[in-house]
């Protein structure tokens, strides 16, 4: 519009492009009013920084991970919230955002259910004391294709976690409580919960778990909330991750959940649940308290 105001009316141009042009004279005013200032060069040196930033959480992280972010280098000048939310809007920095999440549990079955345990307490003082577990589906190539994970509650750590071609709990979650024990040892008296997928209540996942002396726990039929975390980092994982690849093959996935899951959510992702920092920090924080105690 600007390179054309000399040939085209403002008015017209703004009334196709489906803006006022009332707005585009106040946005004019702002950018002059921007090259103008003496303090733009503190602003380009914050905007680059937050670009930076921005590009690192691959897209995913809205103003106020990315005040944190910026916030840990104790040699640069702290900033707001709100201010990095006004930059982000001015460099049109836009946080990827959910799609609506739909469970994959099948529990139309007769096995017995397990109590809830864990009743919606999501925290835990030391890793290995509290684990959560879920099944999702991904597409690859028109086929849908099995992710199971499980969490520690204690630094929200993925611990363990297979995918599969199959719902066969040999193949989702009898696999990916396996990688969990090599992860991190359980402590007796671990409490492992789930819905009530037929997976769970496998006869072989039941004799693991009293084997080293866990509790099993369920969700309560058609409550999503009593397993929130699971659910939570499904979501997550969609939106940042899985959302972005039209997956050809299991090849694929493989590498892209494992670049996701170990390169970046596990050791650098900020939570701000376990007070804004990633789980392999939480986790080594958590380790060095129960030390020196």
């Amino acid at each position: 519009m600007i390179t054309l105001s000399s040939e085209y009316p403002v008015e017209k141009m703004c009334k196709s492009y489906g803006v006022s042009s009332s707005g585009f004279y106040k946005y004019k005013k702002r950018k002059a009013a921007y090259a103008a200032k003496p303090e733009s060069v503190p602003w380009a040196e914050l905007d680059e920084r937050l670009r930076q930033a921005f590009k690192k959480s691959r897209g995913t992280y809205g103003s106020p991970r990315l005040a944190i972010e910026l916030n840990t280098d104790p040699s640069v000048k702290k900033v707001s919230t709100s201010m990095v939310a006004r930059r982000m809007r001015y460099l049109g920095l836009v946080a990827r955002q959910p799609k609506k999440f739909k469970p994959s549990t099948e529990s139309k079955h007769n096995q017995s259910i397990s109590d809830n345990v864990l009743n919606r307490e999501f925290e835990a003082p030391y890793p290995g004391q509290k684990w959560v577990s879920d099944i999702t589906y991904v597409l690859v190539k028109g086929h849908w294709v099995y992710l199971t994970v499980i969490l520690d509650l204690a630094d929200r750590r993925v611990v363990g976690w297979q995918l599969s071609e199959s719902m066969r709990s040999d193949e989702t979650i009898l696999p990916a409580w396996r990688k969990a024990l090599e992860n991190c040892p359980v402590q007796k008296g671990l409490i492992f919960h789930s819905d009530r997928g037929v997976q769970y209540t496998s006869l072989k996942l039941r004799h693991q778990l009293r084997k080293l002396g866990c509790i099993q726990s369920m969700s309560r039929k058609g409550d999503c909330w009593d397993n929130a975390v699971a659910e939570s980092f499904f979501r997550t994982l969609k939106t940042e991750e899985l959302d972005r690849h039209h997956f050809t093959c299991m090849n694929q996935l493989q590498s892209v959940l494992f670049r996701y899951i170990e390169g970046f959510y596990n050791t650098t992702r900020i939570h701000t649940s376990i007070g804004n920092m990633s789980p392999m920090k939480k986790h080594m924080q958590l380790i060095s308290q129960s030390l020196a105690a």
